[in-house]
C-alpha cells in the first residue's frame, strides 16, 4: 500500500532519479572528475558501513549543499536496518540532522555558506498549493513520501550521515538554529520532536476539558521494535504547553524509568484498564490492537492523534467513536511547517530535546554507534562532529 501511493503522481520524476543514483553508484568512471564523499550506507544484509559515493552536485539555482555536523536516530531507523519496513535496503542512512551551509544557489536568499539550519527530513518546494497551506509533507512538486535518507522508497535523495547533502530548495526547506540552541540537541527536531509536537499542540483546548491530564500510549506489545523518542517528545511537549500530568504507558522498564525522569507519570501496559478516558489520547504504538486501546479510552468529542503504522490494515471500534463523537487523526507530519513553532520551544527554554537523548557519538564512528543503537535499547542516539 506504501508503494501504491509512493506511484500515485510524479513516478517519471522518481524513475529519473533511481536512474541517476543507479548511474552515480555503477557508473563512475563516467565522471572522472566528481568529488567524492563518504555516505554511511546499509547494505542489504542489514551491514553498516562508510562507502566512498560521488558528492552532490549543487541541485540547481534555487539549491544548496550542507554539511551534516548533527545528526539523530529516527524511532523507525531500528526496524529499517532489519528490513522490516517498506523501504528496501540498501541506501543512504539518516534523515534527521543540523547542519553546516557549504554553498548556495544563486536564487537563494534565506541562507549563506556558514548558517547552522535545521534540515528537515521530506522534500518540499514552499510554493505549490499544499506547500503554502503547510502541508509541506506532501508537496506536490515532487513525488509522494520524497525524503532523506530512505533510499529508493524516499527517492534517493540521499542520507543525512554523510559528508554533503543536496537540499533541493533552500530557502523553502531550511530552517535557521536559533543562537545559542545547541546542534546536538535540535538535530531530531528534523522530524521526532516534530512529529511529537503535532499531537499536542493542535489540541491544548483539550488540556482545560481533561483538567490538563492527557494519556500517550507507546509500547504496549511484550516486543517492541520501535524506539520511544516520538511519544516521550510528545509528553515534554505537552508539559512544556500546560499538561499538568501526563500518563505514559510502555512495556519497557527502561522507557518508563525515562520517562519518570522526564516527570511523566509511568505506567505498565496491564494498568490501562484502570484509566478513565480522557479528552486527548495519543497513539504512538505503531500496532492494530494500540489504536483501538487508545481510542477506547478517548472521552467523548475527544481527540485521538496516532502516528500511524506500517500494517496494511487496522480495525478500529466505530461504533464506540459514533457514540463519543470522537475523532481520529492518522497521519504522517508536514515537518517543515512545524519546525519554526518546535524551534521557538527550544530557544525559550521550555522544551528540551537533549533529555531524550540517550547515547552520544562522533559522527567518525557512526558504523559502530549505529550497530550499538539498532542492537540495543537506545532511545535516541545522536552522531555529533568533533565530539
Amino acid at each position: 500500500m506504501f508503494s501504491k501511493v509512493a506511484l500515485e503522481r510524479e513516478a517519471g520524476q522518481r524513475l529519473r532519479r533511481l536512474s541517476d543514483a543507479t548511474r552515480d553508484r555503477f557508473g563512475q568512471w563516467r565522471r572522472p572528475t566528481r568529488e567524492r564523499m563518504r555516505a554511511l550506507t546499509v547494505d542489504t544484509r542489514g551491514r553498516v558501513q562508510w562507502r566512498d559515493a560521488p558528492a552532490p552536485p549543487l541541485p540547481g539555482p534555487d539549491g544548496a549543499i550542507v554539511h551534516p555536523i548533527a545528526v539523530a536516530t529516527c524511532d523507525l531507523d531500528r526496524m529499517l536496518l532489519l528490513g522490516r519496513t517498506p523501504f528496501p535496503l540498501p541506501l543512504h542512512f539518516g534523515h534527521e540532522c543540523v547542519a553546516e551551509v557549504l554553498s548556495v544557489g544563486e536564487h537563494v536568499v534565506q541562507v549563506r555558506p556558514g548558517d547552522h539550519v535545521v534540515v528537515p527530513f521530506q522534500i518540499s518546494c514552499g510554493t505549490c498549493a499544499p506547500c503554502r497551506a503547510g502541508h509541506t509533507g506532501n508537496c506536490a512538486t515532487v513525488p509522494p513520501v520524497s525524503m532523506f535518507g530512505f533510499g529508493v522508497g524516499g527517492g534517493h535523495w540521499g542520507g543525512a550521515v554523510s559528508d554533503q547533502l543536496a537540499v533541493p530548495y533552500a530557502d523553502a526547506m531550511l530552517v535557521p538554529l536559533p543562537s545559542g540552541v545547541d546542534p546536538a540537541a535540535a538535530a531530531s527536531v528534523a522530524d521526532n520532536v516534530s512529529d511529537g509536537y503535532r499531537h499536542i499542540a493542535p489540541y491544548t483546548n483539550l488540556l482545560e476539558e481533561g483538567d490538563g491530564e492527557i494519556l500517550i500510549l507507546a509500547g504496549m506489545s511484550r516486543r517492541q521494535a520501535f524506539s520511544a523518542s516520538v511519544p516521550l517528545y510528545a509528553g515534554l511537549v505537552a508539559r512544556a504547553l500546560g499538561a499538568r500530568q501526563v500518563h505514559f504507558f510502555d512495556s519497557r522498564e527502561h522507557v518508563r524509568w525515562h520517562a519518570e525522569r522526564l516527570g511523566l507519570v509511568a505506567h505498565t501496559p496491564s494498568e490501562i484498564r484502570h484509566m478513565p478516558t480522557l479528552p486527548l489520547v495519543v497513539d504512538a504504538t505503531a500496532s492494530p490492537s494500540g489504536i483501538r486501546t487508545a481510542l477506547e479510552h478517548t472521552a467523548p468529542d475527544g481527540v485521538c492523534s496516532s502516528l500511524g503504522m506500517l500494517h496494511r490494515i487496522a480495525p478500529i471500534p466505530a461504533g464506540l467513536m459514533f457514540g463519543r463523537n470522537v475523532t481520529l487523526h492518522v497521519g504522517r507530519s508536514h515537518a517543515r511547517a512545524l519546525i519554526p513553532h518546535v524551534l521557538e520551544l527550544v530557544g525559550s527554554g521550555r522544551l528540551h530535546p537533549e533529555l531524550v537523548t540517550t547515547d552520544l557519538a562522533p559522527l567518525d564512528d557512526a558504523p559502530r554507534a549505529i550497530t550499538e543503537h539498532m542492537r540495543g535499547d537506545a532511545t535516541k542516539t545522536i552522531l555529533v562532529e568533533g565530539a
